[in-house]
């Protein structure tokens, strides 16, 4: 491998150390950024050739720095992980640019493998079970507020709901299928 430069963009510290760790065994520099400015600093200054990106960073939206990213490096090799899957996002970040979109946790082996998907896999298995009804919520909830670019407010609107409780059931981890 060429370049084997990777960033890391989490806010959770503890995570990206033992993920910094496990790439660098396999001979991947690794540069680390746990806010979307220091990883747009990072990529700006270095040949960068894959990207690791959380979807939530502290209150921002892992989405933002994907784009912002492929922006400074059109060729860069992106994986969005996270732990609060929806469709509305997996679809955003491939949209944007991403390359692949994993959930937590990953391993190293999977994040990798996720680098190289050029085309989708037609042998996926599918659900035997269709979708729970608060699943199915949580996945509408998180559509119109991608919809609405993140605002919560707006977002609210649209649903007629009131803001707070929007907030409330956003806060809650995606109920299993």
């Amino acid at each position: 491998m060429d370049n084997n430069n990777i960033l890391l963009l989490d806010d959770d510290e503890s995570f990206c150390e033992i993920l910094s760790r496990a790439f660098q065994r396999l001979n991947y520099n690794v540069f680390v950024a746990h806010t979307i400015q220091s990883a747009v600093d990072i990529t700006q200054a270095n040949d960068i050739a894959f990207a690791v990106v959380d979807l939530r960073i502290a209150q921002e939206s892992g989405l933002e720095a994907v784009s912002k990213i492929i922006a400074i490096n059109p060729g860069i090799k992106i994986v969005v992980l996270t732990g609060y899957a929806s469709i509305a996002t997996a679809v955003e970040a491939i949209k944007l640019g991403a390359k692949h979109y994993l959930t937590k946790p990953a391993d190293v082996n999977d994040i990798i493998e996720g680098f190289g998907k050029e085309a989708g896999n037609e042998n996926i298995d599918l659900a035997e079970n269709p979708m729970s009804v608060k699943r199915l919520e949580w996945e509408h909830l998180q559509k119109v507020l991608q919809e609405h670019d993140g605002n919560i407010s707006a977002a609210a609107r649209a649903l007629d709901m009131h803001r707070r409780t929007l907030q409330r059931k956003l806060q809650k981890k995606p109920v299993k299928h």
